[in-house]
C-alpha cells in the first residue's frame, strides 16, 4: 500500500485508488463536476485540481484520474489550487450562465464575478451524458463530434439513432439541465443568489486552508495574523 500524505494527513492508500479516492475517504472535499462515481473517471472539467509536490517542484494535477503512488505529498485547498478552480468555473459560466449546477457551484467557492464573455450555450461539454449512454445505457447513442469551437454533442450523423432508448439519462445527469432560480432568461451573469458571506481569512495568510473544522476556511473565524505575526504580539 503507497504512503502519501495529503494535507499533513500521513495515509496507507489501497492500490488503484485516485487522489480523490483518498479525500472522499478521509472527509476531504474536493470539488467534481464531470467526476460520477458510476462512471470511469475522465478528468475533463478540471475542477479537482490539487497540488502535489515532486521532489522540489509542484504541479495541479487532476484528482480524479491521478493514481496513488509511494511518497506522494498532496495538498488540496492551497491558494494556487483555490484560484486555477475559480478561474475554470469562470469559463464554465460564461459558458452557461443558466446552469444551476455551475451557479451553486460558484456561490460555494466564493466566486464573485465573471470576467469572460458570456455565450449563453446550453452544454459544457462535461461528457457526462455521453459517458453514461454507452457505459450505464449501453447505447453508445451520442458522442462527441468535431473540435475547438465546432465541438458539440450528438447522433451519429446528425440522425435520430435507432440505439437511443429514450431513457432520459444524459438528461438526469447533466448539469446544464437544471436550471437556475431565474430560468432560461436570467438578467446576470452570476446569480450571487445563495452567497455565503462567510468567507475564508486563513487562506491569503497560510496559502491553506487550515479550520480545524475542515478544509473549506468558510466558517469566518480563522486567525487574521501569521503565527509569528502572533507570537510577537504575546511577547
Amino acid at each position: 500500500m503507497p504512503k502519501i500524505t495529503i494535507d499533513g494527513i500521513d495515509f496507507d492508500a489501497p492500490r488503484g485508488w485516485t487522489i480523490l479516492d483518498v479525500a472522499k475517504f478521509l472527509g476531504i472535499e474536493i470539488p467534481t463536476l464531470c467526476y460520477h462515481e458510476g462512471l470511469s473517471p475522465w478528468g475533463g472539467c478540471r475542477l479537482c485540481l490539487v497540488e502535489i509536490h515532486e521532489s522540489e517542484n509542484t504541479k495541479l494535477v487532476t484528482s480524479c484520474t491521478y493514481p496513488v503512488k509511494e511518497r506522494l505529498v498532496v495538498r488540496t485547498a492551497t491558494k494556487r489550487v483555490v484560484e486555477a478552480r475559480k478561474l475554470i468555473l469562470e469559463l464554465m459560466i460564461a459558458q452557461c450562465p443558466t446552469s444551476k449546477v455551475l451557479q451553486d457551484l460558484a456561490a460555494k467557492m466564493g466566486l464573485e464575478r465573471v470576467r469572460f464573455k458570456p455565450k449563453w450555450e446550453h452544454c459544457i461539454y462535461c461528457g457526462l451524458c455521453v459517458r453514461i449512454c454507452e457505459e450505464q445505457m449501453m447505447a453508445k447513442a451520442i458522442g462527441f463530434v468535431d473540435r475547438g469551437n465546432k465541438l458539440k454533442i450528438t447522433t451519429p450523423f446528425d440522425k435520430a439513432s435507432e440505439e437511443c432508448r429514450r431513457c432520459g439519462a444524459c438528461l438526469y445527469i447533466c448539469p446544464a439541465c437544471t436550471l437556475r432560480c431565474e430560468g432560461p432568461e436570467p438578467e446576470n451573469v452570476l446569480c450571487g443568489r445563495c452567497y455565503n458571506e462567510l468567507q475564508p481569512t486563513c487562506l491569503d495568510f497560510y496559502d491553506n486552508y487550515t479550520c480545524w473544522m475542515g478544509l473549506k476556511g468558510e466558517c469566518g473565524t480563522c486567525v487574521r495574523e501569521k503565527p509569528e505575526e502572533k507570537k510577537e504580539g504575546q511577547k
